[in-house]
């Protein structure tokens, strides 16, 4: 737990006594986060009657990257975020993309320095193009980031809890799980928590 060196020690002490007395709503790993109860929120995807659904085929991998998406594939099968389903109208293939680092310097064959982004290793997202353009769009305006901040300016305390799969808790509507399948090698899952985190758009 990282807490702000700002605070006193009579406010740091404040914190960490409130933090230990709710102790079991905090989630410490994937298995921890419980998400809302359906019966307060689902999430559903209404789709455009004139569209038709898309089948995408699966995507060759090299050694490297299959093994990024087994240890992803098997992390979420074993947080129960996805499980197995046999067949559905929408598939959508997941795409391999390197999280990059910093920056560094580099010399070219003419002996030039040049700016390069360092690749820290892979992360695996889930190519749903296809199924957002077929998507009725929500003309709900997302907040602006200027306004949000100042909502918080008057207050003496705020808490900023990482996003780390936070959209995983929102359950999926019965109705939109056919349309989250994710083709990964040698199978057909669904992700049971909403998973617009790691959609490509």
């Amino acid at each position: 737990m990282i807490v702000s060196d700002k605070l006193s020690d009579d406010e740091t002490q404040k914190v960490v006594t409130v933090l230990e007395r709710h102790r079991s709503v905090i989630g410490y790993s994937l298995q921890d986060l419980k998400g809302i109860s359906p019966t307060l929120y689902t999430h559903r995807i209404p789709i455009d009657p004139n569209c038709t659904s898309s089948r995408e085929p699966q995507r060759r991998l090299n050694n490297a990257m299959r093994e990024v998406v087994k240890k992803e594939v098997l992390k979420l099968l074993h947080a129960r975020i996805i499980y197995p389903m046999p067949n559905s109208e929408w598939v959508s293939p997941f795409q391999v993309v390197p999280k990059k680092g910093g920056m560094t310097v580099v010399r070219n064959e003419n002996s030039e320095l040049i700016p390069q982004r360092t690749i820290i290793g892979w992360r695996m997202c889930i190519d749903y193009r296809k199924l957002n353009k077929a998507t009725k769009k929500d003309h709900f305006p997302l907040p602006f980031i200027d306004e949000m901040l100042e909502w918080l300016a008057n207050h003496s305390f705020f808490c900023f809890l990482d996003g780390y799969s936070g959209y995983h808790q929102i359950p999926i509507h019965p109705e939109t799980k056919a349309k989250l399948l994710l083709l990964v090698p040698m199978e057909l899952m669904l992700i049971v928590g909403c998973p617009l985190v790691c959609a490509m758009l």
